[in-house]
């Protein structure tokens, strides 16, 4: 005979929710009995592992007691989105510090993206003047050389041709002027006519005028008359300018032709451009002079140069202008092709609402957020869209208004809090 019983129920007078309700209705069908309600689970099986979960998940929020400090509920003004408040209980609020949100004059920093390149006003190709086989390669990439120092040496024909018309110059030379002294003496002495002076002076002249003839040739090439050597075929390609060497073109053995092989690039890496690129928006607010400040991933340390030149037209592919910036490179540091970010400061912003940057935080979709002070030590977070950053202030571009109470330091606090009431 089965026995009802009646009287007090823990459920009565208050409101299940569904997966709650189920539960019951598996533990009592109609009446309790002890074996029908252990007969039911057991046929339910795993269903009642779910649907105890469900039932934990979706009556969570009906067991905490409205007045507790760690309540959490919604709280909803005209034109706001919803947003999940806490409270901070009262000795706690000596960790937080809350801040008005105020507009504030921000620097305007443009930041370009750019490369490196060489200062062409400082970089030249070395390219010989005589052809031949190379002999021997004195200098490499990587270092350093002075003006007229020797880079190569070549066994060049047209060299050994230039230094043997100016032998015979300067051979012939000495001898009409010894030719021309002595009739001149001659002359001085009426031993001679006018005329045999005149002829000794005129081949005097002419072999003067080959021999100067044969001297330029020579440099020309880079020999010095006075240094000549008088067996080797081999003739130096010197540097043209002081500088480093940062390319070599040649191998040995390799043949030369005069006037056309570049053999060496060398340039003054004390001193760089930086070839950065300015969208269309931004063309008001670059100026040539403007100061700007080059960062690379490759050094810590933040390089100084100052636009030199603006480019008359746009790239028609990127819809950019490409500027000139002159930077000082100390060191070196910055290679040919190494990218780079240009910070062009380009005036001022008024009016531009900025919060502390510890009042930044983010949650765990990576999007930024504040905590917004609502009063009776309550927060709630608030979405917002950053900006640059300046002077340990982050710029807010959307979210807030000047005027709003945010949570500067003590933020971290107040997230594990609201983590905890959650």
């Amino acid at each position: 005979m089965k026995r009802t019983i009646t009287g007090f129920h823990p459920w009565e007078g208050a409101r299940p929710c569904a997966p709650a309700a189920l539960i019951l209705a598996l533990g009592r069908p109609l009446g309790f009995s002890p074996r029908a309600t252990l007969r039911n689970f057991k046929r339910a099986g795993g269903l009642v592992g779910v649907l105890l979960v469900l039932s934990l998940t979706g009556c969570g929020g009906h067991t905490a007691d409205a007045g507790s400090p760690a309540t959490s509920y919604s709280a909803s003004t005209a034109g706001e989105p919803q947003a999940q408040l806490f409270t901070v209980p009262a000795e706690q609020m000596a960790h937080v510090q809350v801040v008005s949100v105020a507009s504030t004059r921000w620097r305007r920093t443009l930041r370009l993206t750019g490369s490196v390149a060489y200062n062409n006003f400082e970089t030249t190709p070395v390219i010989t003047q005589v052809g031949g086989p190379v002999a021997r390669i004195v200098a490499s990439p990587g270092q350093s050389v002075q003006s007229g120092q020797p880079l190569l040496y070549v066994s060049s024909p047209d060299y050994a041709q230039a230094r043997t018309n100016f032998l015979k110059a300067r051979d012939a030379y000495e001898l009409a002027q010894k030719t021309w002294a002595r009739a001149d003496d001659l002359y001085a002495h009426h031993a001679i006519a006018q005329a045999e002076r005149e002829q000794a002076e005129s081949a005097r002249n002419q072999a003067q005028a080959d021999l100067q003839a044969a001297e330029q040739a020579l440099k020309v090439l880079g020999v010095q008359t006075g240094h000549l050597p008088t067996t080797s075929p081999e003739i130096p390609v010197f540097a043209p300018i002081a500088g480093e060497v940062v390319e070599r073109l040649i191998g040995p053995g390799q043949v030369l032709q005069a006037g056309a092989t570049q053999v060496f690039t060398i340039s003054n890496m004390n001193s760089v451009w930086v070839l950065a690129n300015v969208y269309e928006h931004d063309l008001a607010f670059v100026h040539q002079g403007d100061a700007v400040e080059i960062q690379t991933d490759a050094y810590p340390a933040v390089f100084h140069g100052r636009i030199s030149y603006i480019a008359p037209a746009l790239d028609v592919t990127s819809r950019t202008l490409q500027v000139r910036i002159d930077t000082v490179n100390p060191g070196g540091k910055l290679k040919k092709d190494m990218y780079v970010t240009a910070t062009v400061h380009a005036g001022a912003i008024e009016g531009v609402l900025a919060v502390p940057n510890s009042a930044v935080l983010r949650n765990a979709e990576n999007q930024p957020f504040v905590y917004l002070a609502r009063g009776n030590n309550q927060f709630g977070e608030r979405l917002v869209t950053i900006g640059e950053v300046q002077d340990g202030k982050t710029q807010i571009a959307s979210g807030l208004q000047a005027g709003d109470q945010v949570v500067a330091d003590g933020s971290l606090f107040l997230q594990f809090a609201n983590s905890l009431q959650h």
